[in-house]
């Protein structure tokens, strides 16, 4: 009896071995582009097409066809591009600039249509949607005591209002589209919900993490999806309405992406700081499974989810680390003409 329980628990352990070594995620393409020596920032793919906006902040916006693997537009005045979005039902297009200013084109044609002037000290991150509200949000990246805010109308980029928080680094809030923007406070581990008229702040909760950095609404469960960065990165899923963490699983280093693959259930962040991508299974609202870790490249940290058919996209490129300075940072040299798309395409069928 004894050696028939043990051959059952070595057939165990040899199925699961056999399950963790699936492959989860396979690389279809690897496109090198043309490029300086830039760093970048998010990636953007085009709702229901097939066009990535890829912000490289010497370079501009580059657009990319994930269909042909081809270059297919650049945005023009586009220097210093870091966050795009894309609003196919206004025909428009925006991107957060590293200047400060707000750029907007047409999505079609990629005609320049304005660039407003908004942070006067530069610096803006990100720009997202709020379809309650028809409004875009533009927040400025890092600062030594605060973070501006700066809201607009979605169809003609007309600057509504202006708000500072007391936080030294604010990351892109997620709308829930029901009137309320789900925003981050990076160090200061805070989680706050935003009525997305006013920005007055309705809720407040504190994350238990080092650095909160991603964060997605997911309407299907009505959960707040969290990526945290740190010596112990973790994913979180939180209930908004209980106001309480429901799940809690590891990740790779360095997440700066994150994304949902609806159709399998998925949850997938990118992870820079270790050449990695986390996939997650969700079962249900409260309910999270780590399916592994896939081996990407060095600094391989923003993504994009293709809904149609679950490829995940994202970008890097070469690079020299300097010798550490007197405070022990290296900064990255990347290498000129090294700037690589990679494609990822899921193994297992929906």
């Amino acid at each position: 009896m004894r050696a028939m329980l043990k051959f059952i628990a070595l057939a165990g352990v040899a199925t699961a071995t056999v399950a963790a070594a699936d492959p989860l995620y396979t690389i279809e393409k690897a496109v090198v582009l043309p490029s300086t020596d830039s760093d970048w920032d998010y990636i953007k793919l085009e709702p229901h097409g097939t066009r990535l906006f890829i912000a490289r902040r010497k370079d501009g916006l580059t657009v990319y066809d994930v269909k042909t693997h081809k270059v297919v537009g650049q945005v023009a005045n586009s220097i210093g591009a870091n966050g795009p979005l894309l609003l196919p039902e206004f025909n428009r297009g925006y991107v957060a600039m590293t200047d400060g200013s707000l750029l907007s084109f047409e999505l079609k044609s990629l005609k320049v249509i304005a660039r407003i002037p908004l942070a006067k000290d530069g610096g803006l991150n990100g720009v997202v949607y709020d379809a309650a509200t028809r409004r875009i949000h533009a927040v400025v990246g890092s600062r030594p005591a605060e973070s501006g805010w700066f809201t607009l109308d979605a169809v003609t980029g007309k600057l509504l209002s202006s708000k500072v928080f007391p936080f030294k680094k604010m990351d892109d809030p997620s709308p829930d589209g029901k009137g309320h923007l789900f925003a981050p406070a990076r160090y200061d581990k805070i989680l706050m919900q935003l009525d997305s008229q006013t920005l007055a702040e309705q809720q407040r909760w504190n994350i238990d993490c080092e650095q909160v950095v991603a964060v997605e609404y997911h309407h299907k469960t009505d959960r707040i999806l969290i990526g945290c960065r740190g010596d112990k990165p973790v994913f979180i899923a939180f209930d908004p309405k209980a106001g309480k963490e429901v799940a809690r699983l590891p990740i790779g280093k360095g997440i700066d992406g994150m994304g949902v693959d609806e159709a399998r259930g998925r949850i997938i962040t990118t992870n820079g700081g270790d050449s990695s991508m986390t996939v997650i299974q969700q079962d249900g609202p409260d309910s999270y499974r780590l399916l592994g870790n896939v081996q990407t490249r060095p600094q391989a940290r923003v993504m994009q989810v293709d809904e149609k058919d679950g490829r995940v996209f994202t970008v890097t490129a070469d690079a020299t680390f300097p010798a550490p300075d007197a405070k022990g940072a290296s900064v990255p040299e990347f290498h000129a003409n090294s700037f690589v798309v990679l494609t990822y395409k899921p193994a297992s069928p929906r």
